[in-house]
């Protein structure tokens, strides 16, 4: 009780946020089926470890930030997600788009400013997830999501060029500029190795899920090439030598001016974070029975494997749908999953760095352009581009800006393209139909106007309406019908009071029929109520306004 003997509401509000605390928490919930699906998470974290060390090797180099960070993304990031996500059977790490949007920030502000992007990216992201902004992925327009993975793919396909061909990749330029510098600075037969090496790790991964569907293709084809290599002295660059262990995390040291420069690279990098692991999520959520994901601790999980990431040395990362599918298509259940593979990779790295270090970089060059290549489903380009011309529009638009300008532009201007195709297909479905007056024609039945509103009366398809009724001449009074409008704006309401003035003003009498509940309290603050000449002039239904009109007619005419 306060002091004035009323029950206080401070209790239930510090409750409610505690609740919401602790939904964002780990519970011991999240690990009640370890018991009956520990056989099963293991096998799946074993595959998916193997499966994520080329990818997490190439993602590493193709970023410019170097192998061992790609390697302690997968662990740290991979370990922090899996414990403090939203999803159970989510696996992160380092991935293709990021690397997209991560190698010009690079290439402009040095390895150096990766740790200061991280930490800024993954904060961001965290409070994204305290403030409860999870569902704000579902607003993307699935045209935009296909587009801008079609763009990633081609981006991540180009950027291998360099090392597909031996020659150092132009650093800060243009994914399709990068691929012509290559090819022109290729100097042969030298450059015929690594490529020979892309093809032999291509046609590898390409052959062995023929041979069975378990069998790691990439981890294969990069044993063959590597031992290969080191047998026959073949002239290819290799990974070189790698950390046998996680460096101690360490703070970056910055300034103001540092944080200033990399604000906005660090915005574009946490909304790609959340978009992509959202989107792993949802995809995880629907091809698995193990429960829905938590969209908002998701965000917290992943801001939280990105900081950690930083401080260790390694890059943003974000929930890796490839991946997560191969948890789930080999049986992961529960996070424990995803937290073998990251220990998988931990003792990897503790083994074997030096026999990591023999790896080509031709070799992952080749894992990433098949990896790019499957990115793109022929099918669903089909489905999107023979949708409908509006969805045609935005996946091909959002598809070249992602390649030819960048991930973060290309989602914005697809979103939207698609926001104005659909607003103005909506303002297309509006309408404003003239109608003969119901039951036996009368005399003066020509004076009287009847229009029907019908779909949406906003800010689109107002100027439409108001330019139809209002060209009527020779007319004594106008009935609208409004009980068909489904959505009515404030500049909608405002069209209709403008057009009520503008007829009184000529002497035409307006009638309003049928305001549905939820329309009338905006008619009557915008004005719509207020400007009819009589307060009786607003009805419910549509005989009574017919009625009133014909009196109107008759009184006028007798009056002459």
């Amino acid at each position: 009780m306060d002091r004035a003997g009323g029950p206080t509401v401070t209790a239930p509000i510090a409750q409610r946020a505690v609740r919401g605390i602790r939904s964002l928490l780990p519970a011991v919930a999240d690990y009640r089926d370890v018991r009956r699906s520990w056989r099963s998470d293991l096998v799946a974290g074993i595959t998916v470890g193997i499966v994520a060390l080329p990818l997490a090797l190439a993602f590493g180099v193709s970023s410019g930030a170097g192998a061992a960070s790609g390697l302690v993304t997968a662990i740290v990031a991979g370990v922090v997600a899996a414990v403090f996500g939203g999803s159970n059977v989510q696996v992160s790490g380092p991935t293709g788009a990021m690397v997209v949007v991560l190698a010009p920030i690079i290439a402009t502000h040095g390895v150096g400013a990766l740790a200061i992007v991280g930490l800024l990216a993954g904060a961001i992201v965290l409070v994204a997830g305290v403030l409860r902004l999870g569902r704000a992925v579902t607003f993307i327009p699935w045209p935009v999501i296909e587009g801008f993975t079609l763009g990633i793919a081609v981006i991540i396909f180009l950027q291998q060029v360099p090392a597909a061909l031996g020659v150092p990749a132009t650093e800060g330029a243009n994914a399709i500029v990068g691929t012509v510098d290559a090819i022109v600075a290729a100097t042969w037969p030298d450059a015929a190795w690594s490529l020979a090496v892309v093809v032999t790790v291509a046609a590898i991964m390409l052959l062995a899920p023929r041979i069975h569907p378990l069998v790691p293709g990439s981890i294969v084809a990069i044993v063959v090439v590597a031992v290969v290599v080191v047998l026959t002295g073949i002239p290819v660059a290799t990974i070189g030598a790698l950390p046998s262990g996680l460096p101690a995390p360490t703070l970056p040291a910055f300034d103001p001016a540092t944080l200033a420069a990399l604000a906005l690279p660090a915005a574009t990098v946490a909304a790609l974070a959340a978009i992509e692991s959202l989107l792993s999520a949802r995809v995880a959520a629907s091809i698995s029975d193990t429960g829905p994901y938590d969209a908002d601790r998701e965000l917290v999980g992943q801001g939280l494997a990105s900081i950690a990431s930083a401080l260790f040395g390694g890059m943003p990362a974000t929930g890796a749908i490839a991946r997560t599918a191969v948890n789930v298509r080999t049986g992961g259940r529960t996070r424990l999953a995803a937290i073998v593979h990251a220990v998988l990779l931990a003792s990897i790295v503790a083994v074997g760095a030096s026999v990591v270090a023999s790896i080509p970089l031709a070799a992952l060059a080749g894992v990433l352009m098949v990896t790019a290549t499957r990115m793109i489903s022929v099918a669903t380009v089909r489905s999107v581009v023979g949708s409908t011309r509006a969805d045609a529009v935005v996946f091909i638009a959002t598809a070249v800006i992602t390649v030819s300008v960048d991930l973060i532009t290309a989602v914005l201007v697809g979103i939207a393209v698609a926001a104005f195709l659909a607003l103005r297909a909506l303002a297309r479905s509006s309408g404003v139909h003239r109608e003969e007056l119901p039951g036996p024609a009368e005399v003066g039945d020509e004076r009287v106007a009847l229009f029907r509103l019908e779909g949406a009366l906003f800010f689109g398809a107002a100027e439409r309406m108001l330019e139809r009724v209002g060209a009527m001449r020779d007319v004594d009074v106008v009935i609208i019908r409004m009980s068909q409008l489904q959505i009515l704006d404030a500049t909608g309401a405002q069209v209709i009071t403008e057009l009520v003035q503008a007829l009184e003003r000529r002497g035409v009498t307006v009638l309003v029929k049928g305001i549905q509940a939820r329309h009338l309290e905006l008619a009557r603050r915008v004005g719509v109520v207020d400007s009819l000449r009589h307060r009786n002039h607003l009805f419910d239904e549509l005989p009574g306004a017919v009625a009133h009109a014909r009196s109107h007619v008759h009184r006028a005419s007798a009056a002459m």
